[in-house]
């Protein structure tokens, strides 16, 4: 079965994390969850971090925004990761590892 393009960004943020030994799960969502959090919940460094993968120019809903804007007001990190934008995710890891 082929990978859509979110699938295929959703691997790529994942093999990210996994280099960097951050702490990940894709919460399950089967009618018993709640609409609209993030794609990928991780932990690093005792940070929280929230990340919605979109493919394209496709943005996240309404629903998802309140989600990442949730997080963020909470003190969290929440970020939207596309195929063009990943060095951000690379970006934020290396400067919650206080790498420069």
């Amino acid at each position: 079965m082929a990978m859509t393009p979110e699938a295929k960004v959703k691997a790529k943020i994942k093999k990210i994390l996994d280099a960097h030994d951050v702490y990940h799960f894709s919460p399950f969502q089967a009618g018993m969850g709640r609409a609209g959090i993030p794609d990928i919940i991780a932990c690093f460094k005792s940070h929280f971090i929230g990340i919605e993968a979109k493919a394209g120019d496709n943005k996240p809903t309404l629903l998802q925004e309140r989600e990442l804007d949730k997080i963020r007001r909470n003190g969290g990190h929440a970020i939207v990761v596309n195929e063009d934008n990943l060095d951000t995710l690379e970006f934020l890891i290396k400067h919650l590892s206080g790498d420069k």
